[in-house]
Order: structure tokens, then sequence, then C-alpha cells
């Protein structure tokens, strides 16, 4: 196996509020074998950071790697050859970004997964649901109030982010075909949304009978269900459900945001996307019905911040964005920062998210055993949380399951 020696790297991973002090990295393959003041490499070849940061790869926990534009009804008509080329630039840049894993809150298939796995596309490794389930009028029902089509037709479309299904058997069998084709988890959608055109914010859609029997069949597959929610009144129901993973979560009261953290569920905030729809989205084709529902969700969402964190909810990194949209991933960043102390805004990105993808101990830490997913970064993100923005300008090296895929002439 190769072996590579990383020398000289202050190590920043959010549980601490300071680098650490300069030490040595060793790489066998594609996973970290030693981390100390003063390793000894051997044969290793030697990598000198002079003293730069090393970060564990960031990981997005709410990501829609096929969204190709903020029309999602226009994306679902793509062929589906054109939505996976497309696809393949937006988990480029990803990577390039330093997120080496990325969280498929509802599209991405495991044709893509496997693609990933095997070098055909260049990206961050995917953790997938496979489409998202909604209801019908819901949240991925994109066929608006004059649309008469089957939603039968959006089943195998790379492009759309969901499926549409009602009542509890369809529910249950929508689940079971997710996961036989390679979901990892269930997503519903279970409170309105910004870009689906006939619910609003409030809507409920699903029955409990249905969020209930989404969980059992969850919990049969040896996992979990994350669900699209803002009000807190969708979160309570959520919660008593089952379910354990909060997408978004803008409009949630002190008092829910303390049951969330009782019941060990967590939650993936998700503010860029709505301070770039409120900026973009009708230029780049949002519809007028959606870019009216923006501000019912936006301010909430930066004051939930401040409502989580004082609860002590773990909070795991999430964008969310569309389109063209997709080059601010790393402006949540600069957003949490504004409410957050930086430790922890980097601490969603690394330590907290590995845990909400699955891989506690894997990916997100700079320690024996971990996969080799790492960042370097000119200057202290602790700092300065911008340096993780600028499309990866400041980080002159990433390494990802042991492999560099990005390295800048001073190395």
């Amino acid at each position: 196996m190769t072996l590579t020696l990383f020398k000289n790297a202050r190590i920043v991973d959010g549980t601490q509020d300071r680098p650490s002090d300069a030490c040595d990295v060793l790489v066998e393959g594609n996973r970290i074998r030693e981390v100390g003041p003063s390793v000894a490499g051997g044969a290793a070849t030697v990598i000198d950071l002079g003293g730069r940061t090393l970060m564990p790869g960031l990981i997005d926990c709410h990501v829609h790697v096929i969204a190709t534009t903020p029309d999602l009804g226009a994306n679902a008509e793509l062929p589906n050859s054109l939505v996976a080329m497309r696809t393949a630039g937006i988990m480029k840049a990803m990577l390039l970004r330093g997120f080496t894993t990325v969280r498929d809150l509802g599209g991405a298939d495991h044709g893509l997964v496997q693609a990933q796995e095997e070098g055909s596309l260049v990206g961050p490794r995917l953790v997938i649901c496979g489409k998202a389930l909604s209801q019908t009028g819901g949240h991925t029902d994109y066929r608006g109030r004059n649309h008469a089509r089957s939603v039968d037709y959006y089943k195998d479309r790379l492009g759309t982010l969901g499926r549409v299904c009602d009542g509890v058997d369809a529910v249950r069998r929508v689940c079971r075909e997710e996961i036989k084709a390679g979901a990892q988890f269930i997503k519903l959608m279970a409170n309105g949304g910004v870009s689906s055109p006939t619910d609003p914010i409030a809507f409920l859609g699903f029955s409990r009978d249905e969020l209930l029997a989404a969980v059992e069949e969850a919990e049969n597959a040896q996992t979990y269900v994350a669900a699209h929610l803002y009000t807190d009144e969708a979160i309570r129901r959520a919660l008593d459900c089952g379910v354990i993973s909060i997408e978004h979560g803008n409009l949630v009261s002190a008092e829910t945001a303390q049951r969330i953290k009782e019941k060990g569920a967590f939650v993936v905030p998700t503010n860029v996307t709505f301070d770039r729809l409120a900026k973009d989205g009708a230029r780049l084709g949002l519809k007028p019905e959606s870019v009216a529902k923006i501000e019912d969700v936006r301010g909430a969402g930066l004051e939930a911040l401040s409502i989580l964190h004082d609860a002590g909810v773990l909070m795991g990194y999430g964008s969310d964005l569309l389109g063209e949209m997709h080059q601010y991933q790393s402006d949540e960043f600069v957003l949490r920062g504004e409410r957050l102390p930086a430790m922890d805004v980097i601490r969603s990105a690394t330590v907290d998210a590995a845990g909400i993808v699955g891989m506690a101990g894997q990916l997100g830490t700079i320690a024996p055993d971990a996969l080799a997913d790492l960042v370097v970064v000119d200057g202290d993100p602790l700092a300065d949380l911008s340096l993780l923005t600028g499309q990866g300008r400041h980080m002159p090296l990433i390494v990802q399951d042991g492999v560099i895929v990005k390295q800048s002439e001073r190395f």
C-alpha cells in the first residue's frame, strides 16, 4: 500500500476552539494509520504542510445532486442522460470545495453511487435516500393545479426529487421499493415547501398513520426516516411518529427544540438555500408562487440556529441548493457563523455530520483507522470561516479515500 506522511499540520476538526499544535499524519492506502507530534514515515512520500490547517473532509448532510435547475418541475422533464451529465459537473465542483461526502435528500439513485465508487464519476461519496416520498399535492408533486398527468410518469425520471404515494399501503410499498433500490434511509415530505407549487408552508400532507408506516418500514430495514419540516406543529407531529432527522426546522420553538434533544433526534438547517432563492430564484426560473413563499421561512431560519444551539440539539451542515446556486454551497459556513461559534459550525460539517451519515469514527475526524479524507486550508477557519468558501480557493490540497484529488503547485 502507498504511504503518505503529512508533516507539520495543525488540525481543525470542530472539537476544539483553536488549531492543534503541529503534528504529523501518516496515511496508508485509504486509511489514517498514525497521528502524532513526530511520526516516522519510513518510505512514505512526505508532504510538508508548513503549519497549514488540516481538516477532515467536509460533509454536507442535505444536497440534491440531480437538481440542475431551480424549476424542479422542468428538471423532472429532462432526459435522464442529460441530468446525469449535469450531475457529474455538480458533484465534481462539490468535491473541489472540500466536500468529500454528501447525503442526498431526494433524487440521486444507486447508479450515481456506483459510478462514484468505481471512479466513473468524480465527486463526493454519496449517502442516498433514493426518491423522497410525497403525497398528492405535496412537496415534490410538481404537476401544478392544472396538470392531469399520472404521477407514475415521474417514477423513473432521474431529474425528479421524489415520488407520490397516498395511503398506508402505498407508503409501505414505496419505502420497500426505495430500500430495495439502494436507499440508505427514507425521506418524507411532511410539510409544505417553497419550490413546489400547490402546498403552503403549513401543509402537513401525510397522515399520522402514513408517517408511522414509513418509520416502521425504515426500522425494519435497520435505518431511519428524515423529514422535510418547517413548522413547529409539523416537527412535533413527526417526532411523535418516530422521525429522527429533521430537515430545515426553520420555525421551531424553544420548547420543541428541547423535545428534539430529549428524543435524541437531530436537525439539518439549510439557511443558504433560502438566502440564494431570495436573491436569485426568480431570475433562475423559480416560479412566482414559490418565490412568494421564501420569506415565510427565510428570516426564521437564522433565529432557529440560536434556539437549537441553546437547547443543545445536534445540527448537521446542510445546503439544499438548486441549479446554478450550488456554487454557494460553502456560504452556509458564514451564515451560521453569524449566530454560532466557529467551532460548532465546523463541527456540523465534520464530527456531527459523520454521525448523521452513519459513519462516525470513519469520517469527520483525523484519527487512526479513519478514512483518509483530508482538506488542507491556507489560514485558520476558526478565525475566519470565509476561508472555507470561494470554490476551494483557499484549499491547496484535497484528499479523498487516500487519493489526492486536488494539489496546487505549492506541494
